[in-house]
Protein backbone atom coordinates (compact mmCIF):
# COMPACT_ATOMS: atom_id res chain seq x y z
CA UNK A 1 0.00 0.00 0.00
CA UNK A 2 1.01 3.60 -0.46
CA UNK A 3 1.26 5.53 2.80
CA UNK A 4 1.80 9.19 3.56
CA UNK A 5 5.54 9.99 3.52
CA UNK A 6 5.44 10.78 7.25
CA UNK A 7 5.14 7.04 7.97
CA UNK A 8 8.59 6.47 6.46
CA UNK A 9 9.99 9.56 8.20
CA UNK A 10 8.96 8.17 11.60
CA UNK A 11 10.20 4.67 10.78
CA UNK A 12 13.56 6.15 9.73
CA UNK A 13 13.79 8.11 13.00
CA UNK A 14 13.16 4.97 15.03
CA UNK A 15 15.70 2.93 13.04
CA UNK A 16 18.37 5.67 13.18
CA UNK A 17 18.02 5.79 16.95
CA UNK A 18 18.01 1.98 17.32
CA UNK A 19 14.65 2.04 19.10
CA UNK A 20 12.24 -0.85 19.55
CA UNK A 21 8.99 -0.56 17.62
CA UNK A 22 6.40 -2.68 15.88
CA UNK A 23 4.10 -1.81 13.03
CA UNK A 24 0.49 -2.60 12.19
CA UNK A 25 -1.17 -2.32 8.80
CA UNK A 26 -4.94 -2.19 9.09
CA UNK A 27 -8.13 -0.89 7.56
CA UNK A 28 -8.37 2.91 7.60
CA UNK A 29 -9.55 4.27 10.96
CA UNK A 30 -10.51 7.77 12.01
CA UNK A 31 -11.02 7.44 15.77
CA UNK A 32 -9.01 6.03 18.66
CA UNK A 33 -11.85 3.61 19.41
CA UNK A 34 -11.80 2.21 15.86
CA UNK A 35 -8.02 1.88 15.96
CA UNK A 36 -8.03 0.08 19.32
CA UNK A 37 -10.30 -2.62 17.90
CA UNK A 38 -7.69 -3.41 15.22
CA UNK A 39 -4.52 -3.15 17.34
CA UNK A 40 -4.45 -6.50 19.11
CA UNK A 41 -2.41 -6.58 22.30
CA UNK A 42 -2.87 -2.86 22.99
CA UNK A 43 -5.51 -1.00 24.98
CA UNK A 44 -7.37 2.17 24.12
CA UNK A 45 -5.47 3.88 26.97
CA UNK A 46 -2.15 3.07 25.23
CA UNK A 47 -3.34 4.78 22.05
CA UNK A 48 -1.71 8.19 21.68
CA UNK A 49 -4.47 10.49 20.46
CA UNK A 50 -2.75 13.39 18.68
CA UNK A 51 -4.82 16.57 18.42
CA UNK A 52 -3.90 19.83 16.74
CA UNK A 53 -5.40 22.93 18.28
CA UNK A 54 -5.36 26.60 17.46
CA UNK A 55 -4.47 28.83 20.39
CA UNK A 56 -5.51 32.49 20.52
CA UNK A 57 -3.53 34.43 23.12
CA UNK A 58 -4.65 37.45 25.13
CA UNK A 59 -3.47 39.89 22.43
CA UNK A 60 -5.40 38.08 19.70
CA UNK A 61 -2.37 36.42 18.08
CA UNK A 62 -2.74 32.76 17.26
CA UNK A 63 -0.64 29.68 16.68
CA UNK A 64 -1.09 25.92 16.42
CA UNK A 65 0.22 23.21 18.70
CA UNK A 66 -0.26 19.52 19.34
CA UNK A 67 -1.79 17.87 22.39
CA UNK A 68 -1.25 14.14 22.92
CA UNK A 69 -3.49 12.22 25.32
CA UNK A 70 -4.56 8.60 25.89
CA UNK A 71 -7.19 7.38 23.45
CA UNK A 72 -9.76 6.85 26.20
CA UNK A 73 -9.57 10.39 27.56
CA UNK A 74 -10.63 13.90 26.56
CA UNK A 75 -8.55 16.98 27.00
CA UNK A 76 -9.74 19.75 29.27
CA UNK A 77 -9.95 23.02 27.39
CA UNK A 78 -10.02 24.78 30.76
CA UNK A 79 -6.67 23.23 31.80
CA UNK A 80 -5.11 23.88 28.39
CA UNK A 81 -6.25 27.51 28.33
CA UNK A 82 -4.95 28.07 31.85
CA UNK A 83 -1.56 26.46 31.13
CA UNK A 84 -1.10 28.41 27.88
CA UNK A 85 -2.61 31.62 29.30
CA UNK A 86 -4.82 31.61 26.22
CA UNK A 87 -7.91 33.67 25.55
CA UNK A 88 -9.41 30.88 23.45
CA UNK A 89 -8.59 27.53 21.87
CA UNK A 90 -10.27 25.39 19.22
CA UNK A 91 -9.55 22.29 17.20
CA UNK A 92 -7.74 22.92 13.93
CA UNK A 93 -10.04 22.43 10.95
CA UNK A 94 -9.40 19.49 8.59
CA UNK A 95 -8.01 21.98 6.04
CA UNK A 96 -5.68 23.53 8.62
CA UNK A 97 -4.51 20.06 9.71
CA UNK A 98 -3.81 19.10 6.12
CA UNK A 99 -1.88 22.32 5.49
CA UNK A 100 0.17 22.05 8.70
CA UNK A 101 1.03 18.37 8.17
CA UNK A 102 1.52 18.40 4.40
CA UNK A 103 -1.56 16.35 3.63
CA UNK A 104 -2.18 14.11 6.64
CA UNK A 105 -5.88 13.47 7.23
CA UNK A 106 -7.56 13.92 10.59
CA UNK A 107 -7.36 10.51 12.26
CA UNK A 108 -3.89 9.81 10.87
CA UNK A 109 -1.99 12.50 12.75
CA UNK A 110 1.07 11.09 14.54
CA UNK A 111 2.09 12.37 18.00
CA UNK A 112 5.24 13.81 16.39
CA UNK A 113 4.17 17.44 16.09
CA UNK A 114 7.86 18.35 16.15
CA UNK A 115 8.07 17.02 12.56
CA UNK A 116 5.69 19.83 11.58
CA UNK A 117 7.28 22.55 13.73
CA UNK A 118 4.49 22.28 16.29
CA UNK A 119 5.00 22.51 20.03
CA UNK A 120 3.93 19.19 21.58
CA UNK A 121 2.23 18.80 24.95
CA UNK A 122 1.66 15.27 26.27
CA UNK A 123 -0.46 14.31 29.25
CA UNK A 124 1.53 12.33 31.87
CA UNK A 125 -1.19 9.66 32.02
CA UNK A 126 -0.16 8.47 28.54
CA UNK A 127 3.43 8.06 29.67
CA UNK A 128 2.37 5.75 32.50
CA UNK A 129 2.07 3.10 29.78
CA UNK A 130 5.28 1.19 29.08
CA UNK A 131 4.32 1.17 25.38
CA UNK A 132 2.19 3.52 23.32
CA UNK A 133 0.66 3.06 19.88
CA UNK A 134 -0.44 5.61 17.31
CA UNK A 135 -1.39 6.24 13.70
CA UNK A 136 1.88 7.21 12.08
CA UNK A 137 0.75 9.73 9.49
CA UNK A 138 -1.77 7.48 7.77
CA UNK A 139 -5.15 6.13 8.87
CA UNK A 140 -4.06 2.62 7.83
CA UNK A 141 -0.66 2.36 9.54
CA UNK A 142 0.14 2.27 13.25
CA UNK A 143 3.40 2.12 15.16
CA UNK A 144 3.91 0.98 18.75
CA UNK A 145 6.98 2.08 20.67
CA UNK A 146 8.25 2.45 24.24
CA UNK A 147 6.85 5.56 25.88
CA UNK A 148 10.27 6.52 27.31
CA UNK A 149 11.72 6.43 23.80
CA UNK A 150 8.87 8.64 22.59
CA UNK A 151 9.60 11.11 25.38
CA UNK A 152 13.32 11.23 24.50
CA UNK A 153 12.73 11.48 20.75
CA UNK A 154 9.93 14.07 20.62
CA UNK A 155 10.80 15.99 23.82
CA UNK A 156 7.24 17.18 24.48
CA UNK A 157 6.20 19.32 27.42
CA UNK A 158 4.58 17.00 29.96
CA UNK A 159 1.49 18.74 31.34
CA UNK A 160 -1.75 17.41 32.78
CA UNK A 161 -4.33 18.38 30.16
CA UNK A 162 -6.93 15.63 30.38
CA UNK A 163 -10.41 16.15 31.71
CA UNK A 164 -12.31 12.92 32.00
CA UNK A 165 -12.46 9.42 30.60
CA UNK A 166 -14.62 8.87 27.56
Amino acid sequence: MDYHKTVQTILNLLKQNNLWYETFEHLPVRTSEEAAQLRHGYTLHQGAKALIIKVINKTGESNFLQIVIPGDERFSSKKVKKYLKARDIRFASPDEVSELTKGILVGGIPPFGNLFNLKVIVDPSLLQNKKIIFNAGDRSFSIAMNSNDYLNLVKPEVVEVTGEKI
